[in-house]
């Protein structure tokens, strides 16, 4: 598309003021695009409008369980982009809402709209896992494909960056613990990806370079076990700790309380999903339904944390030279 193309193309982003949200609509706003952000505390998200010219970048308030505000969302919107997702349920937030039936009436909204979707999802959604998350990542994947087959699904791995919920949530918790745990022994296989980079991937999806109807699995340019990625954060911020395995069975056990917590360290759920590895499967590879079949090259993970890790070592705070 030209500039005079993207100012005319109006793009909804459902979810658009969280982490991958922030980053997307960056990269939506220097190409030109005009931007809605749906989301359900518009009176939160108006730290977005400064990212694009006057007027590019508008915010509405949008919650994937009532379909009235969805619709509305999508009306003269070209595009839709859904990044709404939740990693623990809690009150009237739960899996299923959010990633299945929130995930089909956006797809409905865009048909109703004869707008294009692109959906994001994670990998490791499957319908015959253990784990309510995986299950409704991928009862929302059949329900967007039923309701529009054009759409681009994309599944991004653990996603790093400034103020990701990972590193900085583990480098927090070394700062006072002695010990880190290990579930599962920490062999678990991630292959993380910068947000940035998908931010990338879904901005060439509304471009149009993406394959409709194909799901693209987003992966970085290397594998990593959860022990690697503590030793590697651990390193970076130079500090010493234990890192102690934790068999699954004990580890639900624990989760089983701390899932109580406002904002869960672990739940149950989430031990059931580390029992599978999330990295990129070899079918998506051959198939051509990668970030690198989009034409990103992925950053590797050590080019950019340190970036935003790097004042922990002296002040304890996480604050980006990215940022």
């Amino acid at each position: 598309m030209t500039l005079k193309d993207t100012q005319d193309t109006l793009v909804t982003v459902y979810g658009g003021s969280g982490f991958l949200g922030r980053h997307l609509v960056r990269a939506l706003a220097r190409r030109g695009y005009r931007i809605r952000v749906a989301v359900r505390r518009p009176d939160l998200a108006g730290h977005l409008q400064p990212i694009g010219r006057v007027g590019q970048v508008n915010a509405m308030q949008a919650n994937l369980r009532n379909e009235a505000s969805v619709q509305a969302a999508a009306r003269d919107a070209e595009v839709l982009i859904n990044l709404v997702g939740i990693l623990h349920e809690s009150g009237r937030q739960r899996y299923e809402a959010i990633h299945t039936k929130g995930a089909e009436l956006v797809a409905q909204a865009a048909k109703a709209q004869g707008a294009r979707l692109v959906h994001i999802s994670a990998i490791g959604a499957d319908e015959n896992s253990k784990s309510g998350y995986a299950r409704s990542k991928a009862a929302g994947e059949a329900a967007v494909k039923a309701a529009l087959p054009d759409a681009v699904i994309m599944r991004p791995s653990l996603l790093f960056g400034p103020e990701d919920d990972f590193f900085n949530r583990f480098a927090a918790l070394a700062r006072f613990s002695p010990a880190l745990p290990l579930i599962g022994g920490g062999h678990t296989r991630f292959q993380p990806v910068f947000v940035g980079d998908v931010a990338a991937a879904i901005a060439d999806a509304v471009d149009g370079k993406a394959r409709a109807g194909t799901t693209y699995e987003l992966g970085g340019p290397a594998v990593h076990t959860f022990r690697e990625l503590m030793e590697f954060m651990l390193a970076t911020i130079e500090r010493k700790r234990m890192l102690v395995p934790l068999p699954f069975r004990v580890a639900k056990l624990y989760a089983a309380f701390l899932q109580y917590l406002p904002k869960p360290m672990l739940t149950p759920d989430q031990v059931e999903m580390l029992r599978v590895d999330n990295v990129v499967s070899e079918a998506a590879k051959a198939e051509g339904r990668t970030i690198e079949s989009l034409g990103i090259k992925p950053e590797p993970m050590e080019a950019i944390v340190a970036s935003y890790l790097w004042r922990f070592r002296k002040t304890g705070q996480f604050r980006s030279r990215l940022a």
